[in-house]
């Protein structure tokens, strides 16, 4: 890492411009994916499942993307990723049957998994401690705003009666920039040299912090369950209501905006008082939200609630990109981020089938309201978990590990004062137990915890 600090401005061309414009050609895309199926000749539900396959290859590339991170480098994964996505939205866009659209759209969620994973594992490693938070929530942030321009961009090309799969060479463009930009912009830090040593298996990362993804890793697919289903409840309790499309685009577009202006507030509030200021009060916002949705029955009402959905998950920019830099392994990370990718977009192709299931069995309301529940339990295994593996789950947790120069790692979190010696990478510095919140301190903090840097246990005393 290079030895000068990293400001967040100095991460705006390296980092964030093309994960923006990468992530806008992605956003074009989504409206357009059930539409091209159909142009194909592909029936409702087959075009369904085109729209489908987007999230399944991002599932399917998680756990590639961490392994070709660590082989290759950051940087070097988002090229590949990039110039994989060219060749990928060409065949989109000149696909003559189903099946082959049906891969290219499958190849390009991959694609964008080692792109988002590529890019939060540099910024792991790049920014110091006190400002990993405002980082990854602005990371976060631009993929949000990209969703949200995307789709305007893609109506623009279209409003003059064109095709649909011209939309494809927009997004074409889009990375084409985005390689231009990796090419010509370098990176503000070098990333760390970790010697020759061989890449860990991905398999060995998951049993040596099989802990970690059993605990937190859960509380992980929750929060993704959750975000996801507020993608599918709207619209569906729209139509529901009777409302027209019009005004369900509009209420969707409302809560949109509110989601994309609130994602860089909650960096600050992460970094300054602890990740447990945003975590729970998102999910129980977003969840609390989701919940109330079956009782509105007017435009106004549905809109005030969809405003506190965007409201909820917007305030959770970044939060579980912030969690897992916290307790990566600097060894491992780009593996372990790559299995953590893996739970929270698990979560997110399981909740919005949670509702359609419902549906289909006469009950919108009722899945609606169960994934409000599991809000509310994301929640609680937040608060459970979080301040047992973070050492900036709180703010005395924060004022402690704002002296860790690398990854803090995956061992619970140490109690007793934070070491006066220099930081050096890998070191834990957790919060004194004083700070936890009530319903953690309980979590004795364990002897033979793993080493942030090596994943090996080494035995600290208890106080």
């Amino acid at each position: 890492m290079s030895a000068q600090p990293v400001s967040l401005r100095s991460l705006i061309p390296a980092v964030f411009l093309p994960v923006l414009v990468f992530e806008t050609g992605m956003g074009a895309l989504a409206p357009v994916l059930a539409l091209s199926g159909r142009a194909l000749g592909a029936g409702v539900g087959a075009a369904g499942l085109v729209l489908a396959l987007l999230g399944v290859g991002q599932i399917l590339g998680d756990v590639p993307a961490g392994a070709l991170a660590a082989r290759l480098g950051d940087r070097k994964a988002m090229l590949v990723a990039s110039a994989v996505t060219a060749v990928t939205l060409s065949g989109c866009a000149l696909a003559r049957h189903v099946w082959e659209l049906a891969i290219a759209v499958t190849v390009t969620g991959a694609s964008n998994a080692v792109v988002m994973l590529a890019r939060q594992s540099y910024l792991t490693e790049a920014v110091a401690p006190h400002l990993r938070a405002r980082a990854l929530s602005t990371l976060g942030g631009m993929s949000r705003v990209g969703a949200f321009v995307g789709p305007f961009l893609g109506a623009a090309v279209l409003s003059g009666g064109r095709p649909v799969h011209d939309v494809y060479w927009l997004a074409l463009v889009c990375t084409a920039v985005t390689v231009v930009v990796l090419v010509t912009v370098p990176d503000v830090a070098e990333p760390v040299v970790r010697g020759g040593a061989k890449p860990v298996p991905v398999r060995a990362v998951l049993r040596d912090h099989r802990g970690v993804f059993a605990t937190l890793g859960l509380a992980v697919l929750l929060v993704g369950s959750v975000r996801a289903t507020r993608q599918t409840v709207l619209p569906l309790w729209a139509e529901h209501l009777g409302q027209s499309a019009s005004s369900t685009s509009l209420v969707f577009g409302i809560a949109g905006l509110v989601d994309t202006l609130t994602f860089y507030p909650s960096g600050q509030v992460m970094d300054r008082a602890g990740r447990l200021w945003i975590a729970v009060p998102s999910m129980l916002v977003l969840g609390g939200a989701q919940a109330a949705l079956p009782l509105t029955h007017t435009l106004t009402e549905l809109t005030v609630v969809a405003m506190l959905i965007g409201f909820g998950n917007g305030i959770g920019s970044g939060i579980l990109m912030t969690l897992g830099a916290d307790v990566a392994p600097p060894a491992t990370r780009s593996q372990f981020l790559g299995v953590w990718r893996l739970c929270a977009d698990s979560g997110s192709a399981g909740g919005p089938l949670v509702v359609s299931a419902a549906a289909s069995l006469g009950s919108l309301a009722a899945g609606i309201s169960v994934m409000g529940a599991v809000g509310v339990a994301a929640a609680g295994a937040l608060l459970r978990w979080v301040p047992r593996y973070s050492a900036f789950a709180t703010t005395g947790a924060r004022r402690a590990g704002t002296a860790v120069a690398g990854g803090v790692g995956t061992g619970r979190a140490r109690a007793g004062p934070a070491p006066t010696r220099p930081a050096e990478p890998g070191d834990i510095r957790p919060a004194p137990r004083g700070d936890a919140p009530a319903g953690a301190r309980g979590d004795a903090p364990a002897a033979g915890a793993p080493d942030a840097a090596s994943g090996t246990s080494r035995d600290a005393p208890r106080p």
